[in-house]
């Protein structure tokens, strides 16, 4: 039986500075992605899992399905975990020319067709983009909240059309705020400080190994 083979994809809360050679110590980066592969790597020490974290600072979920062949097909993964959108709606909220039109349903679609296309037996998680309201998304929170409450829906219909393993985030997010202010989890109310991370981290495991997606 060969590793299973775990692929993490997005922009900059994935990337979370990963290195972009090969030595094991940097290789994940910093984010939850780092968090989820020392836990799995740990206790599923036996059957050898390989981690790739391919999240890459600013992307959209379009500019995942332009380097879609590269850094994931190529990788043939077990199972593929996306989470994006955040800069989606950053380039919307903004007017810049790369976000006249809004992609994000489109290209994530496209992205889950061709997985589902050629690496049918390829298992999918489907992350929920977040905010709090602090930094920029307060500035402008209710037509910030709207669009990111746009995108959630669609991860979670998305989810159910190819049956992926959904990972809700957004609440958990609230409930932190509710604990201490919203800076100490998203200290620009867009990117996770070490504790935002390892609550991203929790939620994902805690979803996906109760969805038995680990054990398949």
């Amino acid at each position: 039986m060969s590793a299973k083979v775990i692929l993490f994809q997005g922009d900059s809360i994935t990337d979370g500075n990963r290195g972009r050679d090969e030595d094991p110590n940097h290789i994940l980066g910093h984010s939850y992605a780092y968090i989820i592969g020392g836990k799995l790597g740990n206790e599923l020490a036996e059957q050898r899992p390989v981690f790739y974290n391919r999240g890459i600072s600013g992307d959209r979920i379009s500019d995942l399905y332009a380097r879609w062949n590269e850094d994931a097909i190529s990788l043939k993964p077990d199972i593929i975990s996306i989470l994006v959108g955040v800069n989606d709606a950053w380039r919307w909220m903004k007017g810049e020319p790369s976000g006249v039109t809004d992609r994000f349903e489109r290209a994530y679609r496209h992205v889950l067709e061709e997985t589902r296309e050629v690496l049918p037996q390829t298992k999918l998680i489907l992350c929920e983009p977040f905010i709090l309201k602090h930094g920029a998304p307060a500035e402008d929170w209710e037509a910030w909240e709207e669009r990111i409450c746009h995108y959630q829906k669609v991860v979670r219909q998305l989810a159910e059309e190819f049956n992926a393993v959904h990972v809700p985030l957004q609440e958990a997010f609230d409930k932190a705020a509710q604990r201490t202010d919203a800076a100490y989890w998203l200290w620009d109310g867009v990117h996770p400080t070490a504790a935002g991370h390892d609550l991203i981290a929790r939620e994902w495991l805690h979803i996906v190994e109760k969805s038995g997606l680990l054990n398949d």
